[in-house]
């Protein structure tokens, strides 16, 4: 779909030099400056995140608790099951707690449901099993905030339950031993957006301390937290929080990690992704290594993942990393079914331009998969889409995403009526419904969409952050802006714009790219434009753009990834 530029108008005022020793480029103090960060302080500890910046954890409501029954339990020998979500997000907190409390005297072990057997979260036939086993503590990561139900139970079965989360809460907390999770009621913890992951290292910084206290580490020195920030950093960016404040910090300090680990686990995973030795980057993260992690619990189980990140063996890392490679080859050929299935029934039924929503359901569908593709649908036809895999039992499950200006889940609340169930958040939602329902369900969350959206909305929006000359653009600026990295969420890439470019050379390279040679004002650049060999380049143009070192044959040369072309206006 076109998209609609809009350049940012930051004032000079707010982007003149900082005092100091930081001297930056113009154009990264624009940047910065449209970002939130204008004085000196704000701006070093953005270029700089620092762990010393981090936050104290006891500001989490419910960590004192928390630690003083996990100390509790160290003393008196208890069982600890750690219950994870089976995502990369509750796959790498799960490692992270379960390896640390191991390393540091505890008995625990871990349950990973199964998205197909045991559904999302916390349930009870699995915390019964759990009991069985002879767990009398256990502690969720990445789930448990709405389950109210099995906190109750647990209590019920004379078992804690210590839950960290980051999801929204319902309008009840769970009754459990502890609740951490920074947006509940009354969590004095500032930064509200951390993952899942973020949520457990928390737990184990305060824990350490406790320990510490505790006479723990007599003789000895405390494990170093720094030994776990590789996962930290993998499952902060596979979960597509903002990478702002701590979360910039788990990042930019855990991918430093990521990219040197001795973990064997990551060092497979590495290879089967094709990740190179070198720093590792949030691209890596989020298009090589979490989807291999994800497709086990998409396919079949995610307790693979798991086994992999916590494996003291090479050999047997790499065994395991294939199998993780397989199926995500597995999931991508499923995808790629399912998506030219959706767009199909969308181009047949004339389009969407009638429509502000897209709900569409079918029995050959993949559950563990359609909400990737709904990711897709939504950059295609930049509507909120919800796609269901109907079941042989005659119900449906769903996952939806979204576009700004539309909040997915309050949008579900007033279609509650033909669901069984839904939960998630601003962006990303899931939901159950019998099939009988769907239709009636569509109608509900179109008319939904209808109210909530405008005809603005419904058309993307490319942010520019800065308007160039042909000039400005050298390879001094590109090396500058790796200085903003690691990019995501909440820090994107930053896109700049040059205008009336005259084309002197196209080519169309591999599936719809293209490769093009641009000049103006005696300064001549080379481009590549991904997915874009459909656009006209006769006239003068004006293209959006990220400057980068292009790496090849050993040397290396300024290249324009352009994000986006348009005719010169």
């Amino acid at each position: 779909m076109n998209k609609r530029w809009e350049v940012r108008d930051i004032p000079k005022t707010e982007t003149e030099q900082p005092s100091g020793d930081l001297q930056l480029h113009p154009v990264i103090s624009m940047i910065l400056a449209a970002r939130g960060c204008r004085m000196s302080d704000e701006i070093s500890t953005f270029l700089s995140p620092a762990l010393a910046d981090m936050l104290d954890p006891f500001l989490l409501r419910g960590m004192a608790a928390a630690v003083a029954r996990l100390l509790q339990a160290r003393r008196n020998r208890d069982t600890i099951c750690v219950y994870g979500d089976y995502d990369v997000d509750g796959i790498t907190g799960t490692a992270l707690l379960v390896s640390f409390l191991r390393m540091t005297g505890f008995c625990c072990d871990y349950f990973i449901p199964n998205r197909f057997d045991d559904g999302y979260g916390l349930n009870a036939a699995s915390i019964e099993s759990i009991i069985t086993r002879g767990a009398s503590l256990i502690i969720s990561v990445d789930c448990g905030i709405t389950a109210v139900a099995e906190a109750a139970l647990c209590r019920q079965r004379g078992v804690d339950l210590i839950i960290t989360d980051h999801h929204t809460p319902g309008e009840s907390i769970p009754d459990a031993c502890a609740v951490l999770n920074p947006l509940q009621p009354g969590c004095s913890y500032p930064f509200k957006s951390l993952a899942g992951v973020g949520v457990a290292f928390n737990l184990l910084v305060a824990l350490r301390a406790g320990l510490r206290s505790d006479g723990a580490f007599e003789g000895s020195p405390p494990p170093d937290l720094r030994d776990w920030l590789d996962l930290v950093a993998l499952g902060t960016i596979a979960d597509v929080v903002p990478l702002v404040n701590q979360n910039r910090i788990y990042a930019f300090q855990g991918l430093q990690r990521l990219s040197s680990s001795t973990r064997p686990g990551l060092q497979a995973l590495k290879r089967v992704a094709g990740i190179k030795e070198g720093v590792v980057s949030c691209g890596q993260v989020g298009f090589r290594l979490a989807p291999r992690l994800n497709a086990a619990g998409r396919m079949e189980s995610a307790v693979p993942g798991v086994d992999l990140l916590m494996s003291d063996s090479f050999d047997e890392s790499l065994l395991i990393a294939d199998e993780l490679d397989s199926a995500n080859a597995e999931r991508q050929a499923i995808e790629r079914r399912i998506f030219d299935q959706a767009v199909a029934r969308i181009e047949s039924s004339g389009g969407i331009q009638t429509r502000r929503s897209i709900v569409l359901a079918s029995e050959e569908w993949h559950q563990g998969v359609i909400g990737i593709v709904a990711a897709r649908m939504v950059e295609r036809y930049h509507r909120p889409t919800i796609l269901i895999a109907l079941t042989d039992d005659g119900m449906g499950k769903g996952s939806g995403r979204s576009i700004p200006g539309f909040h997915l889940l309050e949008a579900l609340g007033p279609c509650a009526r033909f669901l069984e169930r839904f939960g998630g958040h601003r962006y990303a939602a899931g939901i159950g419904l019998k099939a009988e329902h769907v239709s009636a369900f569509a109608e509900s969350f179109e008319a939904e969409a209808a109210a909530r959206l405008t005809e603005s909305d419904l058309e993307p929006m490319l942010t520019i952050d800065a308007e160039l000359q042909p000039a400005d653009v050298t390879k001094e600026l590109a090396l500058e802006l790796k200085r903003l990295e690691p990019f995501g969420m909440g820090n994107p890439e930053p896109v700049l714009m040059l205008r009336t470019m005259t084309v002197t050379e196209r080519r169309t390279v591999g599936e719809g790219h293209l490769r093009l040679r641009l000049t103006r004002d005696n300064c001549t650049f080379t481009a590549i434009a991904f997915s874009l060999a459909d656009r006209e380049t006769s006239g003068l143009i004006d293209i959006a753009f990220f400057p980068e070192m292009n790496q090849w044959n050993g040397s290396s040369s300024l290249q324009l990834r352009i994000r986006d072309l348009r005719p010169s206006e």
